[in-house]
């Protein structure tokens, strides 16, 4: 199944705050994409509507041409993994996945008690006595073994060590080669997770900043480091979104793209010129601090 996401101006609204302000998108194919923000940027919101959780207070929602709001049939293709002890805390590990299986159908059974074993889940634990990590093992099974066609993640993950985090991004990735769907990742772990999205979209603020795919948007932003006087030369028509300096040197992150004329003029000057990483583009395009055009 080909997936289609639609977002048509969608507004938010809780009372006096505003968690989503005018987002329009459209995310299509199968595919792993990034959705980036600070705390508090509407990214769960976002992610609650898609699954039918929640409607806009204005604008529409589409999933596959259909509105996902109180769509059972749906909801069924859509896998939502946000807290696993708040939906399953009663209920065993192994009693959990049951109840999973018959939620998603296209789960696998097989595949979830293989990635138990992997992430060692105690399956006569009950869910709400799981530890952090385990309850992060747990829902990361949830979502892979789903094989929805639109699988949800918000910081599914968070919870893990650094060696279980691993294992679920060889996990997934493997995954998805074999079953293609389209994968949304919420997270904050962006310099290790951020190798595998093809598209990331940026919600900074309730608003969406960016979307575009990756290979494209890093060939947008880069860094050059030299002598206080000649990055300022060389960066005074651009927009730099960070600058970095002590005693003679400095460093400014860009955004824009390094043309031909623009590098010749770096060796000119020269600067040090370097891509910029996903997670240091992420942090200074959403940072407090003003840009300088």
């Amino acid at each position: 199944m080909n997936m289609t996401v639609e977002w048509k101006a969608i507004t938010k609204q809780y009372r006096s705050q505003t968690a989503l302000r005018g987002v329009t998108a459209t995310l299509s194919g199968n595919k792993i994409i990034g959705l980036l923000g600070r705390n508090g940027s509407g990214k769960t919101s976002l992610l609650s509507m898609m699954k039918g959780l929640l409607r806009p207070t204005s604008g529409s929602i589409l999933v596959q041409g259909q509105t996902p709001y109180e769509n059972s049939e749906l909801a069924r293709q859509i896998c939502f993994v946000r807290d696993s002890r708040m939906a399953y805390g009663f209920a065993k590990t192994r009693d959990a996945l049951a109840i999973a299986a018959s939620a998603w159908p296209n789960w696998d059974a097989d595949y979830a008690s293989a990635l138990a074993d992997r992430f060692e889940l105690p399956l006569d634990t009950k869910v709400q006595h799981l530890s952090r990590g385990m309850e992060s093992a747990l829902g990361a099974i949830l979502g892979l073994a789903s094989r929805a066609p639109l699988t949800l993640l918000d910081e599914t993950y968070i919870g893990m060590d650094a060696h279980a985090r691993y294992l679920f991004y060889e996990e997934l990735l493997a995954d998805y080669i074999r079953f293609p769907r389209m994968l949304i990742l919420s997270t904050h772990l962006i310099e290790e997770v951020g190798k595998l999205f093809e598209e990331v979209v940026v919600i900074d603020r309730g608003t969406l900043l960016l979307h575009e795919p990756v290979e494209q948007l890093l060939m947008k932003a880069y860094s050059v480091t030299g002598t206080e006087y000649d990055v300022d030369r060389f960066t005074e028509d651009q927009l730099v979104l960070y600058t970095l300096g002590g005693g003679s040197l400095k460093s400014a992150s860009v955004f824009g793209e390094m043309t031909d004329h623009l590098r010749k003029l770096a060796d000119l000057y020269h600067l040090e010129v370097r891509s910029l990483p996903l997670q240091d583009l992420f942090v200074h395009l959403t940072s407090r601090q003003e840009v300088r055009a």
